[in-house]
């Protein structure tokens, strides 16, 4: 299997469904969001102890259509702890990256796309 850093970097959602999961995380980022931490290349979540299996299930569908980020969920019985990590290669691109996990609008162009 190849690493986040070796993987195209693309989004292998179509754009009717990447819109869809956009309007979920939106959802789930209003509802249970309770602290965002930003480096140049990482985003640190803090997710309310009752979004577990959503928090689950959004980085089971992120590896599988963006697997040139990496994701490290940590749970602990106050916080859903997500560190989200893109590789160097997509500095440029990372405040379009992230901006759909956070509350703060999207300061870049969309995810990027090589096909």
């Amino acid at each position: 299997m190849n690493s986040p850093e070796t993987q195209p970097i693309a989004c292998l959602l179509g754009a009717n469904e990447f819109e869809k999961r956009r309007r979920w995380i939106r959802e789930l980022t209003s509802r249970h969001l309770r602290a965002t931490e930003r480096t140049p290349l990482s985003l640190h979540l803090s997710y309310a102890p009752k979004a577990a299996p959503q928090v689950r299930e959004l980085v089971s569908k992120e590896q599988s259509c963006c697997a040139f980020l990496r994701f490290e969920l940590n749970e602990q019985a106050d916080a859903i702890h997500l560190v989200i990590t893109a590789p160097e290669r997509v500095r440029g691109a990372a405040d379009a990256l992230f901006a759909p996990f956070t509350r703060e609008p999207a300061s870049g162009p969309n995810v990027p796309s090589t096909s």
